[in-house]
């Protein structure tokens, strides 16, 4: 092989490394407009014991199904709720789900929370983004759901189902999920039980 074969296979492989790479992490753009009309479905059921995970013993108290915009995802690889719960993902709907709205706040994640700040004065007001987004702790009930929940991607639109759950572990762990949408800060975020997940990237994928 030549200098120069030599050199444009390096470039072609580089590429290639490249887009593996990054390719997972970039933003799905969407246009100006709500892509999500409905609220999350949430239905209160009588308490039910779900598989054990990671020493923690689980028990289903709502049926949910979430349908919204992907507006953010951590990995957590320290803690004692990892092992349960690598990943958090960020959610928005109704007007929370817009670009014309999301492109004037500044979104991020960390310890466990799920934040959101403007400059001057907020697109809609506090009370509207309170009600229209979440950050829900993912507890994947198969490798193939959690799978899914590690590439999903800002952007994109999601559809997960399966259960609100609270959560005890031997040593005084307790873990218990919100059962509103309205609240915040700690012990605002749902604990979601995923059994199903499809992302798209559009609305048209959808159909």
């Amino acid at each position: 092989m030549t200098f120069r074969g030599l050199t444009k296979l390096i470039f072609v492989a580089a590429l290639f490394v490249s887009a593996f790479v990054f390719w997972p992490w970039r933003e799905v753009k969407q246009p100006p407009g709500v892509l999500i009309q409905g609220t999350p479905q949430q239905k209160e059921i009588a308490p039910k014991s779900l598989p054990e995970m990671d020493g923690w013993k689980l028990t289903a108290v709502a049926e949910y199904r979430l349908h919204a915009r992907v507006l953010g995802t951590k990995t957590y690889r320290s803690g004692p709720q990892s092992g349960l719960v690598p990943t958090d993902v960020a959610v928005g709907w109704q007007r929370m789900s817009d670009s014309a709205v999301l492109d004037h706040l500044s979104l991020s994640m960390g310890n466990r929370f799920f934040f959101y700040e403007w400059s001057d004065t907020p697109p809609i007001s506090q009370d509207e983004i309170k009600i229209s987004a979440a950050n829900n702790h993912v507890i994947a009930a198969t490798d193939e759901v959690r799978s899914a929940i590690r590439w999903l991607r800002v952007g994109q639109i999601v559809t997960m189902k399966g259960y609100l759950v609270n959560a005890t572990k031997t040593g005084g762990w307790t873990w218990n999920s919100s059962l509103k949408r309205e609240d915040t800060g700690n012990g605002a975020c749902e604990l979601f039980y995923v059994e199903s997940v499809r992302a798209v990237n559009s609305l048209a994928d959808e159909e």
